[in-house]
């Protein structure tokens, strides 16, 4: 079993955690306390997805839990895209994050069969 700290999946999860809570402390009050904190929390339960899976024999349900919780994210993000929350840039920088934790997700639960 890998160390969770070193998987590919979980140093870009964490990056984007990280980018997502700089992102958060400048939205408006309105949006800050609602979906800002209800995108980090989802972030947060992925990343523990991500270690659970890692540290469990039955990883295909941990790594499904990862999956959904990258979606509920990626959905979220273009929600604060469209309450002009996040700039286009940011947004593609963030959407990148996103694509390459779901691409990661999926090959990993493909390859526990």
């Amino acid at each position: 079993m890998a160390i969770y700290d070193n998987l590919p999946v979980y140093k870009t999860s964490y990056e984007l955690l990280i980018e997502l809570f700089k992102l958060v402390k400048n939205f408006s009050r309105e949006w800050k306390f609602t979906i800002g904190e209800e995108i980090k929390k989802e972030t947060i339960e992925m990343i523990l997805n991500i270690y659970r899976a890692n540290s469990s024999w039955e990883k295909k349900e941990k790594i499904q839990r990862a999956r959904e919780n990258i979606e509920t994210i990626r959905m979220m993000l273009r929600l604060l895209k469209d309450l002009k929350q996040v700039g286009l840039d940011r947004f593609i920088n963030l959407n990148e994050k996103i694509e390459s934790v779901s691409k990661q997700l999926t090959a990993w639960q493909k390859s526990t069969g």
